[in-house]
C-alpha cells in the first residue's frame, strides 16, 4: 500500500509509536524510527523491521523538545528520502501534580514535546508534501484531547491544543492531497503504563487487578485496554488513499470513555 513512500513516526522505538512503525513498514513504507532507548536494542529494532518487510528503515534519537534539534531531525530525513509522505506525531511526556504546584520547566517541557513538536514537525514536511500533491499527518492525541482529569493541566492543554492544531491544518491544506487527522486513544497497555501499575497498587492499598479494573479503566466501558495494533491499524488507515477524504477529524479509540 505505501510502496515508495516515506515515514517519519515520532516517539517510536515502543509502544504506539513502535506498533505504528511496525504496520507502515509492513505494508511497503520506509521508515524513520525516532526516541529514546538502549542503542543495541533500537538498533535490533530497525535491523529486524528492514529485513522482516524489506524497506528502508533509518532511526532518529532527536530531543524534540528542542526546536533545533527537530529541525535538525528533518534536514537529515528530506536530505535522504526527499520527502516525508507518512508524518505521525506521537511523542509525549506526562506529569501529574496540581495545578498550584505543577513545576514550571514540566509545564515547559510537556508543551514543547506534546504540542510545539507537532507544529515543528509539520511546517517542516508540508513543503515537499506540497510539491509531490500527497501527504498524510497522523497526530496521536490523547482521550485527555475530547476530556480533562484533574491533576494532568499541562498532559490536558497540550492534547486539546494539539486537537485545535489538527483541524486548523487540515483545513489549509485540504485541497492539495493532504489530509491532517488526530487520533485519541484511551488507555492501552504499553510498556509505560505496565510500569505504573505496581506503584499505584501500593500507593493505593490496592492488588494490580483492582488498579486495572477501578482506576485505569474505570472510564472505559469495554473495561479493556486499547490494542496498540488497533490503533496502529487506523493510523494506517488515515495514511491510505481510501481515507483521501477524512481530514480535520478527531477520532476516540477509547472504549467509550468520551461517550460518556
Amino acid at each position: 500500500m505505501f510502496i515508495g513512500k516515506t515515514a517519519l513516526i515520532t516517539g517510536s522505538t515502543s509502544g504506539i509509536g513502535l506498533g505504528i512503525a511496525r504496520t507502515l513498514a509492513a505494508q511497503g513504507a520506509n521508515v524513520i524510527l525516532h526516541g529514546l532507548g538502549d542503542p543495541a536494542e533500537i538498533e535490533r529494532l530497525r535491523a529486524g523491521m528492514a529485513a522482516d518487510h524489506g524497506v528502508e528503515v533509518r532511526h532518529d534519537g532527536a530531543d524534540v523538545g528542542r526546536r533545533d534539534a527537530i529541525e535538525a531531525m528533518m534536514d537529515r530525513a528530506l536530505g535522504e528520502f526527499g520527502v516525508v509522505d507518512l508524518l505521525v506525531n506521537n511523542a509525549g511526556i506526562q506529569h501529574v501534580a496540581p495545578v498550584d504546584e505543577f513545576p514550571v520547566e514540566r509545564w515547559e517541557a510537556i508543551l514543547a514535546v506534546n504540542l510545539s513538536a507537532a507544529f515543528h514537525t509539520t511546517r517542516l514536511a508540508l513543503p515537499a508534501m506540497m510539491r509531490h500533491g500527497f501527504g498524510r499527518i497522523v497526530n496521536v492525541a490523547s482521550a485527555h484531547a475530547l476530556v480533562a482529569s484533574p491533576f494532568k493541566a499541562a498532559y490536558v492543554a497540550s492534547k486539546h491544543g494539539l486537537a485545535g492544531f489538527t483541524k486548523s491544518v487540515a483545513l489549509e491544506v485540504a485541497q492539495v492531497g493532504i489530509t491532517v487527522n488526530a487520533l485519541c486513544p484511551g488507555y492501552v497497555l504499553t510498556p509505560l503504563v505496565e510500569r505504573q501499575i505496581p506503584d499505584t497498587a501500593r500507593a493505593r492499598g490496592l492488588t494490580p487487578e483492582e488498579v486495572v479494573r477501578d482506576v485505569l479503566l474505570a472510564a472505559q466501558p469495554t473495561k479493556k485496554f486499547v490494542t496498540v495494533e488497533q490503533v496502529a491499524a487506523l493510523a494506517a488507515f488515515l495514511c491510505s488513499e481510501e481515507a483521501a477524504s477524512i481530514t480535520g477529524a478527531v477520532l476516540p479509540v477509547d472504549g467509550g470513555w468520551t461517550a460518556q
